[in-house]
């Protein structure tokens, strides 16, 4: 008799046999660390010892601290600091921002100055810097505001009664803080890729938009850790002051002691309020440093208010919530329904003419007397080896890149110049970004902006630049989204999308400016395989659009048959030009067939 047969006849019933690899059953034991829980352990012992050893010492006087924590010369003292923090931090940070921008701008002498300005103020220290301000009076008597030089004065003021203690300790943080904070944002700018920059000009954005909605958001995320903690310092650096017998917390604090000599009490009292004002801008940096992190993580965490409100709000029934979904501070609200695209895009193209053009790269020629016509709708795909200067064509034909000799022209109008007669007159930043418009690009690397959505990625230029309302621009970029197949990623970060979706959006972002020519720099390289094809067949959609295509790529297939035209480079001069049919299977020059030969 077996042992089954014994349980049988026992009546109880034996188990169901188990699929083999279920461990459904298993009991989980986590795993121990031991140095942890010793770790822990001694962790409270000190905590507990230090409590002790604080809270049961008499010495430390709390009865006199829990007398002057709100007392109103304390209190009055506090608002001083919290003022003085306040005004410092503005002001300065206003200030450093103008000066980190003349420390990037393009202009020699504002380089200059505000260089000279960084240097001077990093030098003194505060506490001088106070004192020379408080003793501005010595030097100058009266301060009067006129034309310089003329004798013309419109209004006078005794320098004494304007610089008082007060307006010095606040032009004196304000110096000081510009001073360190214009390096703290110039590193945060110069941390921004260039790709953000070329694909912001690329768009037509203005100087001023590119600045404050493209390149400051990203600069922010380097920005903000250090810029915190100048403005603990600056808040922790107000007690300086006292030097001006301005009754701040900590100057407030020394009156009280030496007149109760209960110094260790009172040290307390100002330590302890430190800690709270230092407590309260530590949680300010954690939900600014969000706000500016969006679209940096996949799956951001919930901030703590959202987890609050959705600890306190109360349950609404399943059928409710499924009717009407709760707006909480992290959702945005719904999006109109994607419309479904009929039929297939049509934009004018227009034709591009390049004449003579040559481009230099200290000593390295990279375009040599280039001349091409492209027509208006038709497809370009331009090949050649890695360095045959096709990227440096394609950027110089929205003027991304300055050429040194030749023209560009689209639909005869010339991109970056202004000609008067014989004579071309370079054109300014600005009207530059306003004819770049009609010249789309799509970027080897995507260069989406990464804090944007892909609905604001592409709602963005049309807002700013063809003066779209938001409600039209979006409207068409939701249409643009289901054209090229994410109508359901309008609320998605970059991030948060594949290789081949980026694309897609970048494709969609210089489509919604509805340009007559668009560049494509080859736009598959940066792509796994397998999401290759979902980009080109966007592409061999936009060759029947009516847009004027010209696609810098390796893509042999694909060039063969989508493309009217193909233009071989090589050392910056292009080599043959002829239909798919009489290039790739009777080229002319014998380094076309040779290039053709290795990648056939």
């Amino acid at each position: 008799m077996t042992l089954a047969t014994d349980f049988r006849n026992d009546g109880i019933e034996s188990a169901p046999p188990r699929a083999k690899g279920d461990y459904s059953h298993y009991r989980i034991v986590p795993a121990r660390y031991p140095a942890r829980t010793v770790g822990t352990v001694f962790s409270l012992i000190l905590i507990a010892a230090t409590l002790h050893s604080v809270l049961g010492n008499p010495r430390w006087g709390w009865d006199v601290f829990a007398e002057w924590f709100f007392a109103e010369p304390v209190l009055v003292g506090l608002g001083r600091t919290l003022l003085l923090t306040l005004l410092g931090a503005v002001f300065g940070f206003t200030l450093g921002t103008l000066i980190a921008l003349a420390r990037v701008s393009r202009s020699p002498l504002l380089v200059a100055v505000a260089w000279t300005f960084i240097w001077i103020f990093r030098s003194i220290p505060l506490i001088v810097l106070l004192l020379i301000l408080n003793n501005l009076g010595y030097l100058y008597e009266t301060i009067t505001v006129g034309v310089p030089y003329t004798g013309i004065n419109f209004i006078t003021w005794n320098t004494t009664q304007v610089i008082t203690p007060f307006a010095a300790a606040v032009l004196g943080l304000t110096l000081n803080q510009a001073a360190f904070a214009s390096e703290i944002v110039r590193g945060g700018i110069l941390s921004v890729d260039q790709g953000q920059l070329e694909a912001a000009a690329a768009l037509g954005l203005p100087r001023s938009r590119q600045a404050s909605r493209i390149v400051l958001p990203q600069a922010m995320r380097s920005i903000l850790p250090t810029a915190f903690n100048d403005i603990i310092g600056l808040a922790k650096g107000t007690s300086q002051v006292y030097i001006l017998a301005l009754p701040e917390l900590f100057y407030t604090i020394q009156i009280i002691y030496r007149r109760n000599l209960e110094v260790i009490p009172l040290l307390m009292v100002a330590t302890v309020w430190y800690l709270i004002i230092l407590t309260a801008l530590s949680i300010v940096q954690h939900h600014v440093e969000r706000h500016f992190s969006r679209g940096a993580l996949r799956n951001p965490p919930p901030s703590v208010f959202t987890g609050l409100y959705r600890f306190l709000r109360p349950q609404a029934p399943a059928s409710a919530a499924i009717a009407a979904p709760a707006q909480e501070e992290d959702v945005p609200a719904p999006l109109p329904a994607a419309p479904t695209p009929s039929a297939p895009i049509r934009i004018h193209g227009g034709e591009v003419t390049i004449h003579g053009v040559s481009k230099r790269f200290g000593q390295l020629q990279v375009l040599d007397d280039v001349t091409l016509t492209i027509p208006a709708g038709s497809v370009t795909a331009i090949l050649g080896q890695s360095g045959s200067g096709k990227s440096t064509l394609l950027r110089s034909i929205n003027h991304l890149e300055r050429v040194d000799d030749g023209f560009i022209a689209i639909d005869g109008e010339l991109i970056g110049y202004r000609q008067d007669r014989d004579t071309l007159y370079e054109l300014k930043e600005k009207d530059i970004l306003r004819r770049r418009v009609e010249v789309g690009m799509v970027f080897q690397n995507f260069n989406l902006f990464p804090h944007l959505t892909a609905l604001e990625n592409i709602v963005e230029a049309p807002i700013t630049v063809r003066g779209l309302s938001r409600d039209k621009a979006q409207a068409e970029a939701l249409e643009l989204l289901a054209r090229v197949g994410l109508a359901d990623k309008a609320r998605a970060y970059p991030r948060q999308l594949s290789g081949g979706q980026q694309q897609r959006v970048a494709i969609a972002r210089a489509l919604a400016l509805k340009p007559k020519v668009l560049l494509f720099d080859e736009p598959t390289s940066a792509l796994d395989p397998e999401l290759v094809n979902e980009v080109l067949d966007v592409i061999k959609e936009l060759a029947r659009s009516g847009t004027t295509l010209i696609i810098v790529t390796h893509e042999i297939g694909f060039a063969r048959e989508v493309a009217d035209t193909i233009v071989f480079m090589e050392g910056g001069r292009i080599l043959e030009t002829g239909t798919p049919e009489k290039v790739f299977n009777r080229p002319d020059h014998p380094r076309t067939a040779a290039f053709l030969a290795k990648v056939l």
